[in-house]
């Protein structure tokens, strides 16, 4: 097949969605399918909704030659009215990938309605939804008019490089060793990441710890601005260790010597968690999004009610406090990744499904 991808920027962007992508295309071009590129740079929010009225974007998308559409759904705005010529004018069928919609994220209440009405009318163009996790399968099915064929292709995390020999001695080592709690977060720093709701839980933490925060940052986006005031208002700038973006290498490393993942954010999914088994992380986090389809409570991690920062500082207060917990998690979320499937099993069926669908046929 020839397949059209729509992407906003470089598919070599760092974020698990792109990531997601990747390897999408990847298992496509392993299939023999070829694949193109579509893109549109990224904008704000009101400029991609009039990416819909461009005239060179609508002739590039009308005169493609693919046989399928595939479109990150993160590009909604840009194709929410555009989509309808598609359906009318270009043989090829929609597909969607969707990591996440964004209309299940926190925004201004103000904001909230116009995401809701764009989203579901993009939605509503689609003939098939590849989605990261059944909770985001469930969110698309909620905000469509009519149901509509939709896989659930989970990501994987066995894209990181294996560290040295890691059992679990060497787990229980580093659980037992005396010191303050090492903690680690990754992610971009964006609001849906929650990292100001996790500074605000460890300011009340009685027990020693340490912050290392992974993840890109924009110098004067105004959620930066808003995390370096609240570090000093809090006094927690000495704790709190920013990385930056890192390799794969050094992601291993940080995996492999802290004692925990603490992610208080929303996921449509959350490769992060699943990292982090890989290498015996228990993780705390908010119980939202589709965090259950990767953390067990109480087995693999601790997870809280959303925005209850006193929940979340106790939960991390009894890991530093209780040191074999901190080992039976992390043994048991290193089993549970053991049972995950991996990106090739996971983007292979997701192929196959892709294969499935019915050519030069609108089904909704």
């Amino acid at each position: 097949m020839q397949i059209g991808l729509v992407i906003y920027g470089s598919l070599d962007t760092l974020s698990g969605g792109y990531l997601y992508d990747r390897w999408l295309v990847r298992a496509l071009h392993a299939a023999g399918h070829q694949v193109t590129l579509y893109q549109m740079p990224w904008r704000s929010y009101g400029h991609h909704l009039t990416d819909n009225l461009n005239p060179s974007w609508r002739r590039q998308l009308l005169s493609a030659p693919v046989d399928l559409w595939l479109q990150d759904e993160l590009n909604h705005p840009s194709l929410c009215w555009l989509n309808r010529q598609l359906r009318r004018r270009h043989p090829a069928p929609i597909a969607s990938i969707v990591h996440h919609l964004r209309s299940t994220e926190e925004h201004p209440p103000s904001l909230l309605p116009l995401y809701r009405t764009v989203e579901q009318a993009y939605l509503n163009t689609l003939d098939a939804c590849l989605a990261n996790s059944h909770t985001t399968a469930t969110h698309v099915h909620r905000l469509r008019a009519r149901p509509i064929p939709c896989r659930v292709a989970w990501p994987a995390a066995n894209h990181l490089p294996d560290p040295t020999p890691f059992d679990a001695a060497a787990l229980a080592a580093r659980a037992r060793h005396p010191g303050p709690l090492r903690i680690l977060f990754v992610g971009n720093l964006i609001p849906r990441k929650g990292l100001h709701h996790l500074l605000q839980a460890l300011a009340a933490l009685p027990s020693p710890w340490q912050l290392s925060v992974v993840g890109g940052k924009q110098h004067g986006d105004p959620y930066t601005k808003k995390i370096e005031r609240q570090l000093a208002e809090l006094g927690l700038a000495r704790q709190v260790h920013f990385l930056g973006r890192v390799s794969d290498s050094k992601l291993v490393d940080c995996y492999t010597t802290h004692h925990l993942l603490a992610m208080p954010s929303f996921e449509g999914f959350g490769i992060a968690f699943l990292e982090a088994q890989r290498f015996g992380l228990p993780v705390v986090a908010f119980d939202t999004g589709a965090v259950r389809e990767v953390i067990l409570p109480e087995q693999t991690g601790l997870l809280v009610p959303p925005h209850d920062r006193q929940a979340l500082a106790q939960a991390l207060t009894r890991l530093a406090q209780e040191r074999e917990l901190l080992l039976a998690l992390g043994l048991a979320a290193r089993l549970r990744y053991s049972l995950h499937p991996t990106w090739e099993q996971s983007m292979n069926s997701a192929v196959r499904w892709l294969e499935s669908l019915p050519s030069h046929k609108k089904t909704g």
